[in-house]
């Protein structure tokens, strides 16, 4: 028979059986983290109660339904750096939290099935308790403002507001906090050791004589030496970004991304070590952005290291004899794994010290043929009847470099090339050489910004011109063009009719002219007026006559 004071002390339940329900794997030995306690302290099940799973009180512990809660982290998180752990609780449809930290239904919003009666207005008043006794004033509600291992809630501003408190759970420690419906917290992962973690929480509501479990959640996080890094790669021409297939003779441009949410590495010197696997060598950057440019086809790898130098505070020096070099070489050889778990901390000349951290990136890259460049050379209105005056009709003859497309896409936007109006795209086959004639047609009378993409499988160029059309002035030939021309010629030869009628009429008699001087001249003067507007070459653009199909 034990005394009663021992027995009571066994069946106290500690955190660790509280919470191992949540947790991903038991630990036997860690370090302690900053601000955490040992899951071995005593649980105060009374005020805050545990339920197992499968427990039908889970079904009744909150009106309209059941809560739920979503645990997320910002890892990977490089060792030394803060991990930040965010949790957001979930309630039932129709339910939000107000200003003053209660639970209410929303206006106009219908559940299925409906709510009927007081319901619609149900409010979970937390606050009730605080307006008779006040802050610690109440002997019987005192045990009320404590965490489950018995210590008082912190004093800060709003804290009538936190009606939830969220125990937090990992590597064999506990960290407990009050809060809203979400909740967020930073750990420092200097003393956790590397690899993956889980972390459980769990989170109650405060109720009129203890706490409430409404929910549990759990997540992975991780912890490495190596820094967190990610490569974006765009090039000009590249129809797709994802695939790894870029174009020969184009630039690309690397961007690397450090994930270092908690600014760990600010005031570190970082370096950017480039090798894009075509023979070019190594490259070295202290820039996050570069570019490079491949001219030959084929499969290359490309690789990247990222190196930190962190400064640190020096350790305090130890005199110590120095170990013999052969110990020191077979311990090392001996153990391959210490270095990735070690922090190697140097001492320089001016007292300063240092760590290093490097970060890897490997990616294969394909190098093809793509299409470099896409011109319009000529634009020509084409002629209709005025039964098939309803569009005008325009073609643009398109020439390209590189290899041979397979698509052709034309965008018409208003003159500023803001707002598309149409976009029609259509397959191609072209066999030999990049020309085509793309056929287009236009509504309205306007000016319009034109974009003419082709495309293959990985690679699309693009061409842009301002066109107007019937009346407007032009980049190449259009309809107005034509008008304008026809009427000046009309209006030239009826000018130079009149002016040949009066010459020739009109005979002055106060001075005689050799009739063969005067022939003579006239002739010249009306030879050059021929030349103007009656051109003896009629010769067309040579393009026009040697164009493929319109598309």
């Amino acid at each position: 028979i034990y005394p009663l004071g021992l027995l009571v002390v066994d069946l106290l339940p500690g955190f660790q059986d509280v919470l191992s329900q949540a947790s991903t794997s038991p630990v036997t030995s860690y370090k302690k983290l900053e601000g955490w306690s040992s899951d071995q302290n005593e649980w105060n099940e009374k005020l805050y109660p545990f339920w197992e799973e499968g427990d039908p009180r889970w079904r009744d512990c909150w009106k309209g339904g059941r809560v739920t809660a979503k645990l997320d982290s910002d890892s990977p998180a490089l060792v030394g750096s803060n991990v930040t752990f965010f949790v957001t609780l979930q309630f039932p449809k129709c339910q939000t939290e107000d200003n003053d930290g209660n639970i209410v239904y929303r206006r106009n919003c219908t559940q299925d099935p409906p709510v009927f009666g007081d319901q619609q207005f149900y409010v979970y008043n937390w606050t009730e308790w605080t307006d008779s006794c006040g802050w610690g004033n109440c002997s019987s509600n005192h045990s009320h403002n404590v965490f489950p291992d018995g210590r008082p809630f912190p004093h800060h501003p709003g804290w009538r507001r936190r009606n939830f408190v969220y125990v937090f759970h990992t590597f064999g420690q506990y960290y407990q906090t009050t809060g809203r419906s979400s909740a967020n917290f930073s750990v420092n992962t200097a003393n956790i050791t590397l690899g993956t973690h889980g972390m459980a929480v769990s989170i109650y509501r405060r109720g009129r004589s203890g706490f409430v479990p409404i929910a549990r959640a759990k997540a992975e996080y991780f912890v490495t030496d190596k820094i967190p890094i990610s490569v974006s790669m765009y090039q000009k021409h590249d129809r797709n970004l994802s695939d790894s297939i870029f174009i020969k003779d184009s630039p690309i441009t690397f961007d690397v991304k450090i994930h270092d949410p908690s600014h760990y590495l600010n005031n570190s010197a970082i370096s950017y070590k480039w090798n894009f696997g075509d023979g070019s060598g190594l490259f070295v950057a202290s820039g996050s952005s570069t570019s490079h440019t491949y001219t030959l086809q084929g499969n290359f790898t490309l690789n990247l290291t990222v190196q930190a130098i962190i400064p640190v505070p020096c350790k305090p020096v130890t005199p110590t004899a120095p170990p013999p070099t052969s110990a020191v070489t077979t311990e090392a050889s001996t153990d391959p794994d210490s270095s990735p778990t070690v922090e190697s901390v140097e001492d320089n000349p001016d007292e300063g010290c240092h760590i290093y951290r490097n970060g890897y990136y490997g990616s294969g890259i394909d190098i093809v043929e793509g299409i470099l460049e896409v011109n319009i050379i000529q634009m020509t209105s084409i002629q209709m009847t005025e039964s098939q005056a309803e569009n005008s009709l325009v073609d643009f003859v398109v020439t390209c470099q590189g290899s041979l497309p397979t698509d052709v896409c034309t965008v018409v936007s208003d003159p500023t090339c803001q707002v598309s109006k149409s976009m029609v795209c259509d397959p191609i086959v072209v066999t030999d050489e990049c020309l085509l004639t793309i056929r287009r047609a236009f509504e309205e009378p306007g000016t319009y910004c034109i974009n003419i993409t082709l495309g293959d499988d990985t690679s699309q160029a693009l061409a842009s011109a301002l066109i107007s059309v019937n009346g407007g002035s032009s980049s190449g030939t259009s309809e107005g063009l034509f008008i304008f021309l026809g009427l000046l010629a009309v209006f030239g030869t009826i000018g130079a009719f009149v002016l040949y009628k009066r010459y020739k009429q009109y005979k002055p008699i106060e001075r005689s002219v050799d009739p063969t001087e005067k022939q003579e001249g006239f002739a010249a003067y009306f030879s050059t007026v021929k030349a103007i507007f009656f051109p003896n070459s009629m010769e067309k653009n040579p393009l026009l006559k040697s164009k493929p199909g319109i598309v």
